[in-house]
């Protein structure tokens, strides 16, 4: 200061002017620093630059035209460019922060100062958690941010997005080498991302390691798939119902039929349902999922089931006997193999069958009665059982033996001599009939449905007579025909049947073509008015 105050006495009083930029300078502690002058090139006679970091001053070092000498407390750190001035410091220590002036001696004297703040570097920065896992909704977390260095400002991120203080569940707390983050009533979602924070000074930022908390939660709703099944299902059918909930730790599954327990894991199969015995009364299945870390269980909707023995098979059984129209009756039973039965219907040829005359039938529909029978009861008997899950079918082929009846016999009533006749008998009857054949009362050798002669005489004019006989009921029946054998030329007399239509046919057509045209010309007459 001998020396400073000797060169203003020499060189006159010295004027504050902007040789230095405005301070703080911020520089890293072990690194260098430049005190920059602005104004470009420098006159000078001579240069001062002191320091104070306390109540004493410091000559840091001092240039003429002459050259540079540095302090003793700076020498091997300081030195200065001759050409503008620029104070150059380091290895920086934390006992150079402080006030740093430089005084410019020429014709006029100009002097500066400025703060250097020697900062120490930012590291160490980590989150730690004041809980290791939380339950949603219950827990409130505070995390803190902690690091090493100098003037430090925080800041927490959720991935790239920054977390604010919202003076509700979210509170930052700031301090000079840490910040707390406090969570209340922690989400699921207000710690993933993952968490994040960030220590700075002017000079650096430094960014934590990731950080993730465990939240459990849950269950949440509960859902069983498929959301619709059916109401009545086969117990042979493959259906299995899945349970689901979000949860964290996954949840834990119990189901239950009507509050009883039945099966733990999240799918039910129809197997431990038939395997339970829960027959066909319909049941209320509900699936609850249970969280271990949260305590929390949570019921689904109830699922109404029931679940049916499909049927296996119908049998029907009926009279093994030989049966007669009008003498017999006939049951003809129907039961089921396997499953329960809700609804029996009966047919008959694939025609419904209701009771009512001769036809009785039993209250639970099993067996059905005709007494007595007749011949338009034969045909195929269909037992068809029916629930909820399927149907089976079952028949029985009934054949009511009758006749014979409408005993006919067809052919000509009149032949010429010499010409060939064939006589037709046919009779209704099942089984069908056996045939033989009388002359005039007297029988003969033909025992077929047709009676031929090759070439009538007059002998054969006479009486034929057919007998149907029904070797099972026993009954016969006959039709008797005649038959008249003339001479030749005797059946050429006269008009045909057929001749005498097409005559009567062409008259009346004529007869018809004939009024049209009356009708016709009268209208084309034009008739005078009386007036």
């Amino acid at each position: 200061m001998d020396l400073l105050v000797l060169l203003l006495s020499l060189f006159g009083c010295c004027a504050a002017t902007s040789v230095l930029p405005p301070g703080p300078i911020d520089a890293v502690l072990g690194g260098n620093v430049t005190i920059k002058t602005i104004g470009g090139n420098l006159d000078y006679n001579f240069i001062l630059w002191n320091f104070k970091g306390g109540a004493a001053t410091i000559n840091i070092l001092t240039a003429s035209k002459e050259g540079v000498k540095v302090g003793d407390a700076f020498k091997g750190r300081a030195n200065m460019n001759v050409t503008n001035g620029d104070l150059t410091i380091g290895p920086l220590t934390s006992l150079d922060s402080g006030s740093y002036d430089i005084s410019i001696i020429s014709s006029a004297t100009s002097v500066a100062e400025i703060q250097l703040r020697v900062l120490v570097p930012v590291s160490d920065v980590s989150i730690k958690s004041s809980l290791s896992e939380a339950i949603e909704h219950n827990s409130t977390v505070v995390l803190t941010c902690s690091a090493k260095g100098s003037f430090l400002q925080f800041s927490w991120f959720r991935g790239a997005t920054p977390i604010v203080d919202d003076g509700n569940r979210f509170t930052l707390k700031n301090g000079e080498l840490s910040s707390s983050l406090t969570v209340k009533d922690v989400l699921r979602t207000d710690l993933m991302g993952p968490i994040y924070c960030t220590a700075n000074n002017t000079l650096q930022l430094v960014k934590s390691l990731p950080f993730t908390l465990i939240v459990y939660y849950g269950p949440d709703e509960v859902t069983i798939s498929p959301l619709t099944p059916p109401k009545v299902i086969s117990s042979k059918a493959n259906l299995t119902m899945s349970c689901s909930a979000l949860s964290n730790p996954p949840a834990d599954f119990l189901w239950y039929r009507d509050q009883q327990q039945i099966e733990s894991g999240p799918n039910l199969t129809l197997g431990v349902i038939h395997t339970r015995r829960f027959g066909n009364k319909e049941g209320n299945y509900t699936c609850k999922a249970q969280n271990k870390k949260t305590n929390r269980m949570v019921s689904s909707v109830p699922v109404g089931i029931a679940v049916i023995e499909p049927i296996s098979r119908a049998d029907v059984s009926g009279p093994a006997a030989t049966l007669i129209a009008g003498n017999s009756s006939a049951n003809i039973s129907c039961w089921v193999t396997g499953g329960s039965v809700e609804t029996t219907k009966w047919l008959k040829d694939n025609e419904p069958l209701a009771p009512g005359g001769r036809l009785l039938f039993s209250t639970n529909m099993t067996w059905l009665m005709i007494d007595p029978l007749q011949k338009e009861d034969s045909g195929e008997y269909t037992c068809e059982l029916i629930n909820s899950v399927s149907k089976a079918k079952g028949s029985y082929k009934m054949v009511v033996n009758y006749g014979p009846e409408l005993v006919a016999v067809m052919g000509e009533k009149a032949v010429e001599v010499n010409a060939k006749v064939a006589l037709d008998c046919s009779a209704l009857s099942i089984p069908r009939a056996n045939f033989t054949w009388k002359f005039n009362n007297t029988m003969t050798d033909v025992k077929t449905a047709r009676y031929v002669i090759e070439a009538a005489n007059y002998k054969n004019t006479g009486m034929y007579t057919c007998e149907a006989h029904n070797s099972v009921t026993g009954k016969t029946a006959e039709f008797s025909h005649f038959l008249s054998v003339k001479e030749k030329g005797a059946l050429d007399e006269g008009l045909s049947d057929g001749a005498i239509a097409g005559i009567v046919i062409a008259v009346l057509v004529a007869l018809a073509a004939s009024i049209a045209l009356i009708i016709y010309c009268r209208q084309k007459v034009p008739v005078e008015s009386p007036y």
